[in-house]
């Protein structure tokens, strides 16, 4: 493809809501010229390849919210996609389990939450049918969730990008290419990578752990920063795969933006148990050890950081230890199934959140947008991002459609 080809849109980005964009955009507008760049060689490469794997059902969020309006919708979305294309998926259900009688009010939150959202065949069991759906499992009351799932969300990014580039010979998908600038002159972005450059109309940045760095540089003024948490996982070994059947949740810590050390069944028979939540020194780092100086600098000199450490300090340290400790971790995994033995647990992958913070030091709860000229930023995109990418990318042309008058862009 000649350098000196103009696209409609270019997506920096290539994770799922990034290749959920872009098939939003071409299949809304097949003669749309759609170019995505992903710095990776890969589609998926950070957050979407190493997270959960689990569809969400909607049940945490608060109504009413950007959260649980696209996750309900957007599972739907996944799922029909999932079933259409062939990509590996199943919709197993999960339990959510308290173990304490402090957790029940919050479980009772959980649970109201779910049926405002529109979860109608959500259900509360007791102990003996929590035995029966997880018989390892021990709990006092849980909540029966039929709607989540499991899926493999780089095999649905991946078959996005495909799709893409299949309905306009003039739309490309490009890896290995990092973007460096994009400077508007005469109308256009004029987009400089490593190794190419690109012309387009507008731009989309999907950029997860990088946003708000690829914010700043389009001049975006941000009143908050991306601060990375590594979330380590163990996998169940092949003697103890039996003790877990589909997915097992905890009751979340409503202080806490996570969703506690869970059990997941993964579409390739593995079962995950995980992740704890430790701030990490490099932002793209998935060892224990990794560093990287600028990262490190810039989230120690940001003031959300410190707030949040020291808001939180007691909790911090417990990831911490635990992020060390196989003994700690397993002692976790034990108030769910108590007979997991030391013996039943191997280190496994990890992942990075991009935890968006305020200066206050308090997360940034919502998906959130943001409009600079010729551009679109998603500068947050928590979990459940990749459940509600189709609904996310369906909003992302929306605003497209309503702000850079797109039909006109195209002569529609």
């Amino acid at each position: 493809m000649s350098e000196n080809q103009v696209y409609d849109i270019c997506i920096v980005g290539g994770g799922i809501v990034g290749a959920a964009t872009a098939y939003s955009f071409q299949q809304a507008y097949p003669e749309l010229k759609v170019l995505l760049i992903e710095k990776e060689n890969r589609p998926a490469p950070h957050q979407t390849g190493h997270n959960s794997g689990v569809i969400h059902s909607g049940i945490y969020y608060k109504p009413g919210s950007f959260k649980a309006k696209n996750c309900v919708k957007g599972k739907d979305q996944l799922i029909a996609f999932a079933k259409e294309h062939g990509v590996k998926h199943d919709v197993c259900g999960k339990i959510i389990v308290a173990t304490e009688e402090k957790e029940l009010p919050q479980m009772d939150k959980v649970f109201n939450n779910g049926k405002a959202n529109g979860l109608s065949d959500i259900e509360y069991i007791g102990p003996e049918k929590i035995r029966e759906i997880e018989p390892h499992c021990t709990g006092i009351k849980g909540i029966w969730v039929p709607y989540t799932g499991i899926i493999d969300f780089v095999g649905a990014t991946a078959k996005m990008l495909e799709i893409t580039e299949a309905l306009n010979a003039s739309s490309k998908v490009v890896f290995n290419e990092e973007v460096l600038s994009y400077k508007e002159e005469a109308g256009l972005k004029n987009i400089k990578t490593k190794r190419s450059s690109y012309k387009a109309k507008y731009m989309v940045f999907c950029g997860g752990l990088q946003s708000d760095r690829l914010a700043r540089k389009d001049g975006v003024e941000l009143d908050m920063a991306i601060v990375g948490f590594r979330g380590d996982y163990y996998e169940l070994a092949e003697h103890a795969k039996h003790k877990v059947r589909n997915l097992i949740y905890p009751v979340p810590n409503p202080e806490f933006p996570f969703l506690g050390v869970h059990f997941t069944r993964m579409t390739d028979g593995s079962v995950e148990c995980g992740p704890n939540a430790v701030f990490t020194f490099k932002r793209e780092g998935y060892g224990k050890t990794d560093f990287n100086l600028r990262d490190t600098a810039e989230a120690l000199s940001f003031k959300g950081t410190w707030n949040l450490l020291f808001n939180h300090f007691g909790f911090a340290w417990n990831e911490y230890r635990r992020a060390f400790s196989k003994r700690l971790f397993l002692q976790t995994l034990q108030r769910l199934i108590p007979d997991l033995t030391m013996d039943d647990i191997v280190p496994g992958r990890a992942g990075v959140r991009a935890m968006a913070l305020g200066l206050d030091g308090d997360t940034i709860d919502d998906f959130r947008i943001e409009q600079k000229g010729n551009s679109l930023h998603v500068l947050n995109a928590p979990s459940p991002a990749a459940t509600a990418s189709l609904a996310i990318g369906d909003q992302i042309r929306e605003m497209a459609e309503e702000r850079f008058s797109l039909r006109e862009v195209i002569g529609q």
